[in-house]
């Protein structure tokens, strides 16, 4: 059984030999291991056995370990499986396709397929253009990955990486009414990838680029974006990105500086580091040092990384060398998204004053809140159990409900720091303070507005293929998915 985080309740599936062992031996040793018993269901039982599934609140995985071993020891009680809460709900998958209309009789059934659908084939045919209202496309976004970089576990392969994928689909469909389906492909290499996608994009209206190692996932998804007509987004970067300049537009007001004359420090420069590092750049801010093992990335070095060169001639603009002990010496802002322990309370202690600090790395932050505390003015972290979670679930599903309503042929840069304002503006001045400076995931304002920024953007920069009059007037988010069931051609 895989890790977890935090407290949960484990089942326990244990075959009983009555002859050998009793219950209360057994929940004795439970409580021993550090385990409380909160339910016992006996699931079938024989003259000389029973098999009872126990449930059993545990608050970590060791905890989770010592009660296994501790019952796998005793007389006449075998462990026949362990399951949880999260494992129960991901059974079978967590998502599924269903028909909106029911097929009740054979003239339903002739329209729905052969022969009536002939007609809708051909006007496609005709005119490709009508596949976004006569197909699923004009509401349908593929989730792809080659589980390469998932979460913080790595390369897991294409199976492991798929519950993720169901769950990015889940919050597709509940936060914004887009339709996503998961696809992870097995292979890892670039061209193979590229090709795949470009096959599969005439069924989608959006591609959802997720979990892809670094520096692949730059020519895939650069590539993709040249090569295909409908949007093309990889979330690891650019969604970031979009969180954490909501997060800092919100982080400077509170602090009282203004973003254009702040020192900023990006810690751990890859697929992430250098989005976040493009949107700040658009967003007016001038002196961006990126950091990473060799330290400092500084302009006329040569870097085996082709990105860094890239990197190291848009920023640091007073070629500051160094660790970043170093380098964050008056900085006003940290952003890591780098690894656990990273950032010292000394090094918090020589930023400016009143700084910000965003410690992103997952599960463990750069520095905890706790240490951090008493040195900073904001702090925001990638975990739900702090304050300020940057979470990518506020962008991807606004914006992608937006790129579809619009019918928007790629997203830019102008739509991504839309989107950015529009999750910053969800907080309202009346509310902001040190420890709200970003909206929860739930805050169901949050898609709607991304929504309408990003439409509103797609239209400033000619991007969007529908009229704005088109989509005036069309159903909430939350809804049936924009254009609802009209027709419209």
């Amino acid at each position: 059984m895989a890790g977890f985080i935090g407290g949960t309740s484990i089942i326990l599936r244990l075959e009983i030999v009555k002859e050998r062992t009793n219950f209360g031996q057994i929940a004795t040793t439970i409580g021993d291991a550090g385990g409380d018993v909160v339910a016992i269901d006996v699931n079938r039982s024989t003259k000389t056995t029973t098999v009872r599934d126990v449930t059993v609140n545990v608050s970590d995985q060791t905890q989770h370990d010592a009660i296994i071993k501790a019952l796998n020891a005793l007389d006449g009680v075998k462990v026949v499986n362990v399951s949880d809460q999260t494992f129960l709900l991901h059974l079978g998958g967590k998502i599924e396709t269903t028909p909106k209309i029911p097929i009740k009789n054979r003239d339903d059934l002739s329209r729905v397929y052969t022969p009536g659908v002939a007609n809708v084939c051909m006007a496609i045919h005709e005119d490709p253009s009508k596949a976004y209202s006569l197909t699923i496309k004009r509401n349908t976004v593929a989730v792809v990955s080659d589980g390469t970089a998932v979460l913080g576990l790595g390369n897991i392969g294409p199976e492991a990486a798929m519950p993720v994928m169901e769950g990015k689909a889940m919050l597709f469909k509940q936060l914004a009414g887009v339709d996503a389906f998961p696809i992870c492909l097995n292979t890892q290499d670039t061209e193979e990838i590229i090709s795949i996608v470009k096959a599969i994009a005439p069924g989608f209206g959006g591609i959802n680029l997720e979990d892809i190692s670094s520096p692949r996932c730059f020519e895939i998804e650069q590539r993709l974006i040249e090569e295909l007509d409908i949007p093309v987004f990889h979330d690891d970067q650019h969604g970031t990105a979009v969180v954490l300049l909501a997060g800092i537009l919100n982080a400077v007001k509170v602090a009282g500086k203004k973003l254009e004359d702040c020192k900023v420090v990006v810690c751990g420069i890859g697929a992430a580091g250098i989005a976040c590092t493009k949107i700040l750049l658009a967003a007016g801010v001038k002196n961006v040092i990126g950091v990473d093992r060799i330290g400092a990335l500084v302009r006329g070095e040569e870097y085996p990384y082709e990105p860094w060169n890239w990197y190291a001639g848009h920023t640091n603009p007073h070629g500051e060398k160094g660790e970043l002990s170093e380098v964050i010496v008056n900085a006003d802002i940290f952003i890591g998204l780098s690894g656990p322990g990273v950032l010292k309370v000394d090094d918090i202690r020589s930023m400016a004053a009143d700084p910000i600090v965003f410690a992103m790395a997952n599960p463990t932050p750069e520095i905890s809140p706790e240490e951090a505390e008493p040195y900073v003015r904001v702090m925001a972290t990638g975990r739900s159990d702090y304050p300020n979670q940057i979470n990518n679930v506020l962008c991807f599903p606004g914006l992608f409900r937006g790129l579809l309503d619009c019918r928007a042929s790629r997203v830019n840069e102008q739509m991504k720091l839309a989107a950015a304002k529009a999750i910053a503006s969800v907080v309202s001045d009346d509310e902001l303070n040190e420890f709200y400076i970003i909206p929860s995931v739930f805050n169901t304002n949050v898609a709607k507005k991304v929504r309408e920024a990003v439409i509103a953007a797609a239209f400033e920069t000619g991007v969007a293929r529908r009229k704005s009059a088109d989509i005036r007037g069309e159903e909430e988010i939350g809804d049936k998915p924009a254009g609802g069931e009209s027709g419209m051609l």
